[in-house]
């Protein structure tokens, strides 16, 4: 006789999720995937009616959610975020750190500093003073989960993307730190690396048929992940399923690695 499969190993009834980058992409699918597990789902980014898009479709599949936006790289925005849900009573099981910046694409010699500190201020300020947010919620609660979707960048640096890369790395780093600093505190800080995915954000090599080309070489799978495939990964890390798991980084990217 088959094993009954133990669905309570990504039950999240109950719990309270935080999506940063929520709008869309990996962010929007994650939200929603999320709610289909049972968590209540707060979707942020700095656009609220592209939010409340993502929280509309988790209510027409009959789960909970809620949007507010803010912006990750902004310390007062950020601040507003968790006054408001500390306003609202909830506590926080979930935080996935998505939201994520890169506003220039070519030779890191030719960058300006504006570019570089609004990547440095996202991608790794961002990240660090939003989980530093989070888990004083969390740890008030008895624990919980973190997850920073980081990037295979992190791992490999890619032409044309230095310090996005340099700062998929800072994030690896500030991963198992916190896994490490906040494991007393029953949280638990995973990293999520995603190869080439078909999203928004990618689209300076998504669209560029020469560059898809190259990387599509590289590539053993041979093709660009959809977000939906990038989102069980961190269902699985925030779920029961990893509650012996910190300080992790799983590389989803086809291959590319390898």
């Amino acid at each position: 006789m088959p094993t009954r499969f133990p669905q309570a190993l990504f039950d999240l009834s109950g719990k309270i999720a935080l999506v940063t980058g929520g709008s869309r992409g990996i962010g929007a699918a994650t939200a929603q995937l999320l709610a289909a597990c049972g968590a209540e789902v707060i979707v942020s980014s700095r656009k609220l009616d592209a939010c409340e898009a993502v929280v509309a479709a988790i209510h027409a599949a009959g789960g909970k959610a809620s949007a507010i936006d803010a912006h990750i790289g902004n310390v007062a925005s950020m601040d507003r975020l968790f006054a408001s849900i500390r306003d609202r009573g909830d506590r926080l099981d979930i935080l996935v750190n998505n939201a994520a910046a890169n506003p220039y694409f070519g030779p890191m010699l030719e960058m300006d500093l504006g570019a570089f500190e609004k990547t440095v201020e996202v991608n790794q300020r961002g990240y660090f003073y939003c989980t530093v947010q989070a888990a004083k919620i969390m740890r008030e609660h008895g624990g919980g989960a973190i997850i920073n979707v980081a990037s295979v960048n992190a791992k490999r640096a890619a032409p044309g993307q230095g310090v996005y890369s340099m700062t998929k790395a800072a994030i690896v780093s500030l991963t198992e730190a916190f896994a490490r600093e906040l494991a007393p505190d029953h949280i638990r800080v995973n990293a999520v690396l995603p190869g080439l995915t078909d999203t928004k954000f990618a689209s300076a090599i998504t669209s560029n048929e020469a560059i898809m080309k190259q990387m599509l070489r590289l590539i053993p799978l041979a093709r660009a992940a959809a977000p939906n495939e990038i989102a069980p990964a961190i269902l699985f890390l925030a779920a029961p399923a990893a509650s012996y798991l910190t300080g992790a980084s799983i590389v989803v990217d086809g291959g590319y690695l390898a």
